[in-house]
């Protein structure tokens, strides 16, 4: 008898097990699985301040996902520190430091019309519809702006699923998927930009590979007029010189040094701007591209980069700055850059002489100094 009675227990036991691997398989059979998010990505971008990794920054989570369609009522975000439950564990952990519940939906596409926002449970943000209604199949994006990151530097989770109620309470979701970024410590780098003065002169100054005139370049400026003196021509030369300036008031350049002059005889400096009048002793200069009889052949050029009203400034004064007129003062200004700063350009300095035919014979020499004084 004893031995019939253990044979019946195990026999119950066994159709009780029996049973209850029935009913599992049959929960499994009925039960639906949400279709996977594909094409997943969440972007960290910058807030009002704060880049869109720095850590404590308060930034803006873009979210963009494609699905698979169904009826939507309401998309949920839970920031976790593991992708999925861990075995044995807990199921979602908040990463340390992250503060959903100042967030706002900033903008939407793909499936429009959440107007609601749940964020009152830190780590999870549940944004909803007035009513549930059918989502193609398609690309969605969804930004969550005022979203603090993370104190730390570290890698954190989304889980994102869409689900026909309105506050996710389904048990089963719509459509699933996790995306995951990352904090990361900014890059702060220093620098100083001390105030700056850059000029040179010389017969030219060229300009490098980025079309920028380089004073390292600039030739010498030992400069011979293009022929002899003479009363029935006018004698021409040029020069070139290069400024910039990150001065407040940008920067003045002034002519300085005697006129052409052979031992006891001169040629007389044009006191007052004018033309230049062959058979008349005359020394001038302008900063123009001349093109008239009065200094031929044509002589000089436009300022190069010409000036554009913005980061280019420079300019003749206006007693030099007349095509086909000429004047020359020691320690007049000659140009300028508009009372601003100004990036780096080219003015060309054009000479001129004229002489009587009674000028005495001999070489005529002059030193100019160019002066260019910026005002911080």
């Amino acid at each position: 008898m004893k031995t019939n009675h253990h044979t019946t227990f195990v026999r119950v036991s066994g159709a009780f097990i029996l049973v209850a691997a029935l009913l599992v398989q049959t929960f499994q059979a009925t039960s639906v699985s949400a279709a996977q998010i594909t094409n997943r990505k969440l972007t960290l971008e910058a807030g009002a301040t704060d880049g869109g990794s720095k850590p404590g920054g308060i930034v803006k989570h873009r979210f963009d996902f494609t699905v698979a369609g169904g009826s939507v009522g309401s998309i949920k975000f839970q920031y976790c520190t593991t992708a999925a439950p861990v075995v044995n564990g807990l199921d979602c952990t908040v990463p340390t430091g992250l503060d959903t519940t100042t967030a706002v939906l900033g903008n939407e596409s793909g499936a429009t019309g959440f107007t609601g926002i749940d964020k009152s449970t830190n780590g999870t943000v549940i944004i909803s519809r007035a009513a549930a209604s059918a989502v193609s199949g398609g690309a969605l994006s969804y930004r969550l702006d005022s979203v603090k990151n993370p104190t730390i530097e570290t890698t954190f989770f989304v889980r994102i699923s869409t689900h026909t109620s309105l506050n996710a309470t389904d048990a089963t979701p719509v459509d699933s998927g996790t995306v995951t970024a990352a904090t990361a410590e900014q890059v702060i780098l220093d620098g100083t930009m001390p105030e700056s003065l850059v000029f040179c002169a010389g017969a030219t100054i060229p300009v490098n590979a980025g079309g920028v005139p380089d004073c390292a370049l600039a030739t010498s400026g030992v400069i011979s007029f293009n022929q002899l003196f003479s009363p029935t021509d006018t004698a021409t030369a040029k020069s070139e010189m290069a400024a910039s300036t990150n001065a407040g008031t940008g920067y003045v350049i002034t002519v300085n040094g005697p006129t052409l002059t052979s031992g006891a005889n001169t040629i007389t400096p044009i006191g007052a701007t004018g033309p230049g009048i062959r058979g008349v002793s005359q020394f001038g200069l302008n900063l123009r591209a001349n093109t008239t009889a009065t200094s031929t052949p044509a002589i000089g050029s436009e300022i190069a980069v010409p000036s554009n009203g913005t980061n280019y400034r420079a300019q003749p004064t206006a007693d030099y700055g007349t095509i086909d007129n000429f004047k020359y003062v020691s320690g007049d200004a000659v140009g300028n850059s508009s009372s601003v700063g100004s990036d780096a350009q080219i003015f060309t300095a054009s000479y001129m002489v004229n002489v009587p035919g009674s000028q005495p014979a001999g070489t005529y020499t002059t030193t100019l100094t160019y002066i260019c004084t910026p005002t911080f």
